[in-house]
């Protein structure tokens, strides 16, 4: 585990129906507090017909940022609901909105909570998650002849060890990027050094930078 929440790659939009109310949840990963209230404040825009507009977000890279509101719900029966939602998820960088339409039938205070956390559950769950990883910066300079089998061979590689390939610099020779987990970068020398017959090296630069790798 890296001890960094997890966040969302992409934003995901769900409907849910209970006794006739509607409520549609948009889930989006942001950068910041900011920029979460931005996504509220345009899917408020949106429906702007809609009775409640209840949200939830996360922000920081550790998660210790946390807003939510009712938005005229009564208290504690929406955001707090959805932040718990959030929290339990262990997720960060993420906002949630749950707009209600109300369908003429009263849930009562515990049906809210319930409805407004599966509506954020139901959302989640459709949600490609996106680990956060303390990984090592490799560089490993291949001669250009040789650029298109190494891409190959690096892009298999960080697909099977948690790992992501950073920017190619083209000089005098094709330098590709590997960030990849501090103990999987011995591996990584060995399978370049296999490959190359021992012409080529992986050289771990001694950066180390926290990167989003997709699951």
């Amino acid at each position: 585990m890296s001890g960094y929440p997890s966040t969302i790659a992409a934003a995901v939009d769900h409907e849910l129906v209970i006794r006739k109310s509607r409520f549609l949840t948009h889930v989006a990963p942001v950068s910041s507090s900011e920029q979460a209230d931005e996504i509220i404040a345009a899917v408020k825009k949106r429906y702007w017909d809609a009775r409640h507009n209840c949200s939830a977000q996360v922000t920081g890279l550790r998660g210790d940022r946390a807003r939510s509101s009712d938005d005229g719900e009564p208290s504690g029966t929406a955001g707090m609901p959805m932040l718990e939602v959030l929290r339990r998820r262990e997720l960060t960088d993420v906002v949630a909105v749950v707009t209600r339409y109300f369908g003429g039938i009263k849930l009562g205070a515990g049906g809210l909570v319930r409805a407004y956390s599966s509506a954020v559950s139901e959302a989640l769950d459709l949600a490609a998650l996106v680990d956060r990883r303390v990984l090592a910066q490799v560089v490993v300079p291949v001669p250009h002849a040789d650029a298109g089998r190494f891409d190959n061979v690096l892009r298999d590689w960080v697909a099977r060890h948690e790992a992501v390939l950073g920017e190619t610099a083209w000089d005098d020779a094709a330098r590709f990027e590997v960030w990849a987990p501090g103990d999987a970068v011995a591996a990584l020398a060995a399978e370049v050094a296999a490959v190359s017959g021992g012409t080529v090296q992986a050289r771990e630069t001694g950066v180390e930078r926290v990167i989003d790798v997709p699951r």
